[in-house]
Parts: C-alpha cells; sequence; structure tokens
C-alpha cells in the first residue's frame, strides 16, 4: 500500500540560497555603510620625512644674512678741485686725525685768490680812509668850539664891566651894544655849533660801528679767502683706516667729487636686508643673535631704512655688548631675528608639504593601520624650524612633512 510523502520545507538547497542572499546583503549594507572608499595610494616609508607633534617653546624669528659695516665712516670730498700732485697715504693705511692724503694744485684756484685778496686789502684801505676822515671832522669840530669858547672867554669879562659902567654912565651906549652883541653872538654860535657836532657824533657814532662791522667781516673774508689754498691740501678729519679709489699723480679731481672715505674700526655695527613682508613687525630694539667662531653674540636694531629696493629694505643693527675679535668690514653672518616672546605651543616640523597644502591639511599616520591618512588642521605662526599648531593635531602623532607633490588627490597613503 503506497504513502502519501510529505514536501520538506527547509531543505538544504533552500537553506544554502537563503544563506547566501543574507550574505549578499550583509557585503552590500558594509560597502554602503561600512567600508573605506577612499583612494589609496602605495608609498615606500623611507623615502618620507616624517616627524612627531609635540609641545616646546615657540620661538618667533627669521633667519636673515647682513654685512658688517663700521658703526661710523666719514666720506671725503673734495672742496676745491685739481690736478694730483702727490699720493701721501693709500688705500687701507690707518691714519690719525689731520694726517695728509693727497696734495692737489690749482693755478686757477691760487689767482683767482690772489685777486680777491687784492680787491678785499683795497676795501679795508677805503673802509679806514672813511674813518680816518670822520676822525678829521670830529676833531675839526672840537677845534670850532673850542675857538668859540675861548672867545666868549675874553668877551663875557669885558661884557660884564661895560655893562657895569654902562649902568653908571661912564661908557656910550654904542661902545656897550657892541661888546653885547659880540658876546651874544658867540654864546648863539657855540649853541648851534654844539648841536651840530651832538648829531654829527650820533651819525659818527653810528657809523664807525658799521665801518668796523665791516671792516671785521672782510679780514673774515680775507682768512676765509687764504684758507681756500689749504683745500688743495687733503687731511683726514679723523683717525680710522682709509679706503679710497685708486688715484694716481696728475689725476684731475672735481668739486664735490668723492674719492674715499675713513672707517672708524673702534665699534662696528651690521647692516641686514629684511622681505618686505616683515616690514610692518620690525621696530627698534628688537634683538637677534648668530655665532662666530664658537661664541655667540647679541645684536640690537637701531635703525630702519623703510625705502624698499627689489622686495627688500635693510636695518642696522649694532653690538649689545662686545665686538667680536677680528670681524672684517664686509664679512658676511647669519643671524636669527627675534620677532616676538618665546611662548609654549605645539609644534610641528617645517616641511615640503607647506607649499602643497598651504597648511591647510597632512597626512597623519594611523598607529592602528600604520597607514597615513589626510587630516584637515589649522597652522598660526611659522618660523625657520616650526609652525605653531592651532587646531587638528595632538601631542605625539606622527605627521608626514616633506613634500606632497607625487601623491595626487589620495586620501590614504598605505606604508610599504
Amino acid at each position: 500500500m503506497d504513502r502519501k510523502l510529505e514536501k520538506k520545507t527547509w531543505t538544504p538547497r533552500r537553506i544554502a540560497y537563503i544563506i547566501g542572499a543574507a550574505l549578499l546583503v550583509a557585503g552590500i549594507i558594509y560597502q554602503l555603510g561600512f567600508a573605506d572608499h577612499r583612494s589609496t595610494m602605495n608609498v615606500e616609508q623611507d623615502r618620507l620625512s616624517i616627524t612627531t607633534v609635540k609641545t616646546g617653546e615657540f620661538t618667533d624669528y627669521i633667519l636673515v644674512s647682513g654685512q658688517i659695516e663700521p658703526a661710523q665712516t666719514f666720506y671725503l670730498d673734495a672742496v676745491e678741485g685739481g690736478m694730483v700732485a702727490e699720493v701721501i697715504r693709500e688705500s687701507g693705511a690707518t691714519v690719525d686725525r689731520g694726517d695728509t692724503i693727497l696734495a692737489l694744485t690749482n693755478s686757477n684756484l691760487q689767482l683767482d685768490v690772489m685777486q680777491r685778496e687784492t680787491m678785499l686789502y683795497e676795501q679795508i684801505n677805503n673802509l679806514r680812509q672813511t674813518r680816518l676822515l670822520l676822525d678829521q671832522n670830529d676833531l675839526s669840530q672840537q677845534g670850532q668850539l673850542a675857538e668859540i669858547d675861548y672867545q666868549i672867554s675874553l668877551l663875557e669879562p669885558q661884557y660884564k664891566r661895560f655893562k657895569e659902567l654902562h649902568e653908571k654912565k661912564l661908557v656910550s651906549d654904542r661902545e656897550f651894544e657892541e661888546v653885547k652883541e659880540q658876546y651874544e653872538y658867540n654864546l648863539k654860535r657855540r649853541r648851534l655849533t654844539y648841536e651840530s657836532y651832538k648829531n654829527d657824533s650820533i651819525a659818527r657814532s653810528i657809523q664807525l660801528n658799521q665801518l668796523r662791522n665791516s671792516e671785521n667781516r672782510m679780514q673774515a673774508s680775507l682768512q676765509g679767502v687764504g684758507k681756500i689754498l689749504n683745500n688743495l691740501i687733503i687731511t683726514a678729519p679723523i683717525a680710522g683706516q682709509l679706503a679710497m679709489e685708486q688715484i694716481e699723480v696728475g689725476q684731475a679731481i672735481n668739486p664735490g667729487q668723492r674719492y674715499g672715505q675713513i672707517d672708524v674700526l673702534d665699534e662696528f655695527k651690521v647692516r641686514v636686508p629684511i622681505d618686505e613682508l616683515y616690514l610692518p613687525r620690525i621696530g627698534r630694539g628688537l634683538r637677534g643673535k648668530f655665532t662666530l667662531s664658537g661664541q655667540e653674540y647679541e645684536l640690537e636694531i637701531s635703525k630702519i631704512y623703510p625705502t624698499i629696493t627689489n622686495g627688500r629694505f635693510e636695518v642696522d643693527m649694532v653690538f649689545t655688548g662686545e665686538n667680536p675679535q677680528g670681524i672684517r668690514r664686509g664679512q658676511s653672518v647669519r643671524i636669527r631675528l627675534e620677532l616676538g616672546q618665546s611662548e609654549q605651543s605645539l609644534l610641528l616640523a617645517t616641511g615640503g608639504f607647506f607649499k602643497d597644502t598651504g597648511g591647510n591639511w597632512v597626512f597623519v599616520i594611523n598607529p592602528a593601520t600604520g597607514n597615513a591618512e589626510k587630516r584637515n588642521i589649522r597652522l598660526g605662526r611659522k618660523n625657520p624650524e616650526y609652525y605653531e599648531v592651532l587646531e587638528g593635531l595632538v601631542e605625539g602623532e606622527k605627521v608626514i612633512v616633506s613634500g606632497y607633490e607625487n601623491f595626487g588627490d589620495n586620501e590614504v597613503l598605505e606604508m610599504k
């Protein structure tokens, strides 16, 4: 007798289909929600520069190069032109104040000086002649007053006697009036002569003072003209080292021509060109340091030249302590110029990555996978060694700081 067979619901084949479908759905869900779809690139770790983010003292400074120059330089300019008659001191010689450097000759200048001296002597003689005439006029007026006083001294007693006799009717009216008229005439004459003498004396005093001042000025001019020829003998205005262009005997030097300089070697300064980008941050008193022969020296900005040439401006820096021994004019030094105060910050070493990312992102090593992953960051100030990290990194993380130009748009670097 036949039996009806029941059909099984969970056959092995059906179970296999269900499991396969479940695995397929799970794979799709993983790919959509959990799988890493970022683009990757294989790189060799040995060819990368990797540094560790650390906390340390950030010093805001830049590296600049400067040249040693004397702290004081006196330029030599020809006051008078002429032909070089003799070269007394050669370039590079050490000179003291007053030492003769060059001797010039100028025949035209010598003739001109002689003519000027002759004219001045003539003018001085004319002034003296005028003063002599004024003195003679003064003596003449004094003589007139003396003569009038003498006449009065003779007429006054006679007038008094005749007056008494006239009152007693012992002399006639006519005799008395003649004596009276002569006496009164001389009194009036003396009064007028004295008024004229007083006015002339005031004018003469003013004129004599003007003549005296004019003569003093002419005497000073005469001395100045005499010193013109002294300018043909060129002497050192100060002690120092002479630096002069090549000058030969017979060479012509024009008035105002700069032919050399004297450097004072007791003190030195450093002339430093700086990129114009730093001009707003540069001020007097900023300090810098450099090392020479194993010893560190400190400098301070004393003067700023804000004129920009070829994208740079210049500053003068002076030594805050002793000058280095053995330095020479024109010697170059590398200076660490501080732009601000040091402070504790999160630091990332400088590298070629910045030109590719602008400091907006970097590749950070993931310690779990060993791969480098792209991460956005924010950087602050920069010095030649470090960037100041403001956001995106923590202390101890490792960052690729070499150039990123070969990484393209990949977001993950698999290390080999």
